[in-house]
């Protein structure tokens, strides 16, 4: 197989370990902490995971290893989206396997959970993992977004663990993914299979964060890249002098993606659904917000600029959000069928007009046709709208557009608007990760092994201090039990991992709130460049904006 001169260096790069993991298997010993309990719902999270909870935290230590020896025959799996440096998470997990006993055997399932349940799989070994060290992507094993959730999923599971003679399970995932790794976990335990189950906090989203998860694997490296591609775009605008450029990012659930990229790239205008939710804001607000940053820039002879937008903004706000609820109660069933069979979009907007109540359909008149459209698209399995299907980047520029309209109209604004429209997700899902994420993701699979070989489970693997350098970096577990909540899924109460949403009071927010006025009107552009490998630790090295202002780095 042909490689570039990159891939040939980064084969190369030992990524750097938390101080007291790099003293070898034999010297790293456990200290126990306090009890824990679940973020909310603690009765209910309790019943549901006798087994499991209510477990310490623990962290790593330099001290004699005083765990049971036995040989490890241990599964993991990649699963859900893509995020970089998930190849490291598995390499770091085989290192620490082999350096604890030769004989110690690592399996990787195939496509996901569902490799689990079919049996498909790789026995790793050093020819193999070489292949993919500090490299993009989940290629290694592939992934899936298959879940483990039944009773009969989990029997099929424990008989492919009973087949191989497995001793753990590991899960690389994000907030869903690790909900089904504490259920695995036990399930594995009420049935005294002797079959540990451990998960790696995984998302380039941004959302699978908490006072003990400081961030996800990915979101370093995929945020880098967006804001090198929009810094570019920004440079381009700044060059050419007329275009507008609206930019949606990833981030379904949480705006931390398009907070991080805003942080790098200081553009005129970043959207964050956080806020919208907080303030109820309507889509005249927020259209009106953006045409007001347009209009003064027009006003200074600057007619370009740059709006980043969260993938998932239409949720956040209230009435869009109203409206789709209402669309999918008009699809229901066999209603979508019905629906698919009229002929010409003038008879579907008539029997959308009837469906919908007289506020939804007052929403759903203002909204350009493309857009009107979208929102009836193929269904998701639930049968609801995709969300993802909506070009949100185009909605806001015509809707922008309609307003500068207006406003021109009436002589208020007198410059040129021209848009071009962009989405950044795939670009950033299986980029080469970058030092950090390198360090982090073999650290949390070396880490993983840890609590494997001390008999812990339903536990995910942490890393934290994270803001600081990687020696100082302090490696341990934490019950996953302890991030659940009770939500409402399909007309039932599950137990989920919470999502972690933009804090409107915290330091990240609060730093882009105080600039915000400013960037809107000045050409306040910043290039990050390319994600750096080579050369000094502060820029090679470095983390989030994000984490960095979460931590005091940063004022």
């Amino acid at each position: 197989m042909n490689v570039s001169p990159l891939q040939k260096a980064r084969y190369s790069y030992s990524p750097k370990l938390p101080g007291m993991l790099k003293h070898g298997v034999a010297e790293i010993c456990v200290k126990e902490g306090a009890e824990t309990a679940s973020v909310a719902d603690q009765e209910k999270i309790k019943a549901l995971f006798p087994n499991t909870y209510g477990k310490k935290e623990i962290t790593f230590e330099k001290g004699k290893n005083n765990s049971a020896v036995k040989k490890q025959v241990v599964g993991v799996i990649l699963s859900g989206g893509q995020a970089p440096g998930g190849h490291n998470v598995i390499c770091g997990l085989y290192d620490a396997l082999k350096a604890a006993d030769k004989e110690n055997v690592l399996y990787g399932f195939k496509g996901g959970p569902s490799g689990l349940l079919e049996d498909d799989y790789v026995v790793f070994d050093d020819k193999f993992i070489d292949a993919y060290r500090n490299t993009g992507g989940f290629d290694i094993i592939g992934s899936g977004r298959t879940k483990l959730e039944t009773t009969e999923q989990f029997a099929v599971v424990e008989e492919v663990a009973k087949k191989h003679g497995l001793t753990a399970i590991v899960i690389i995932g994000g907030d869903d993914s690790n909900t089904n790794a504490a259920v695995l976990a036990e399930y594995m335990a009420a049935k005294n299979t002797g079959v540990q189950v451990i998960g790696c906090p995984k998302t380039i989203d941004g959302d699978l964060k908490n006072e003990d998860i400081e961030a996800s694997f990915g979101f370093d490296t995929a945020t880098k890249t967006y804001s090198e591609l929009i810094g570019n775009i920004e440079r381009d605008a700044n060059s050419a002098k007329k275009y507008w450029h609206f930019v949606k990012v990833m981030g379904r659930s949480a705006s931390h993606v398009a907070l991080e990229c805003a942080l790098e790239t200081q553009p005129n205008i970043c959207l964050i659904g956080e806020e919208v939710a907080a303030k109820k804001m309507s889509l005249a607000q927020i259209t009106a917000q953006i045409a007001d940053s347009v209009e003064k820039r027009a006003a200074n002879g600057d007619n370009f600029g740059v709006v980043i937008i969260p993938e998932g903004i239409v949720e956040f706000v209230p009435e869009f959000s109203a409206l789709i609820k209402e669309i999918n109660e008009l699809l229901a069933g066999s209603k979508t069928d019905e629906f698919n069979a009229i002929a010409s979009w003038k008879e579907k907007v008539n029997f959308i007009m009837n469906g919908l109540s007289a506020e939804a359909y007052a929403v759903f008149e203002i909204l350009p046709r493309t857009i009107q459209q979208q929102l009836f698209l193929e269904r998701d399995p639930h049968g609801n709208v995709q969300v993802s299907l909506i070009e949100s980047e185009t909605l806001f520029a015509e809707m922008v557009k309609a307003e500068l309209k207006k406003r021109a109209a009436a002589g208020t604004y007198k410059g040129k608007f021209a848009t071009l429209h962009h989405f950044f997700g795939y670009e950033g899902r299986c980029a080469f990760p970058s030092n950090f994420d390198s360090d982090y993701c073999y650290s949390l699979g070396y880490n993983a092994f840890m609590l494997i070989q001390y008999g812990y489970t339903g536990y995910l693997s942490k890393v934290s201090n994270l803001s600081k350098p990687a020696d100082e970096w302090v490696a341990g577990g934490m019950p996953i039990t302890k991030m659940m909540n009770i939500e409402r899924r399909n007309g039932e109460d599950k137990p989920v991992i919470r999502k972690a949403l933009v804090e409107l009071d915290g330091a990240p927010f609060k730093y882009f709130e105080a600039h915000r006025k400013e960037w809107a009107v000045e050409t306040a552009f910043t290039y990050p460049g390319a994600i750096q490998y080579y050369g000094p630790s502060e820029v090679c090295d470095r983390t989030t904006v994000t984490l960095a202002l979460e931590k005091g780095m940063l004022k």
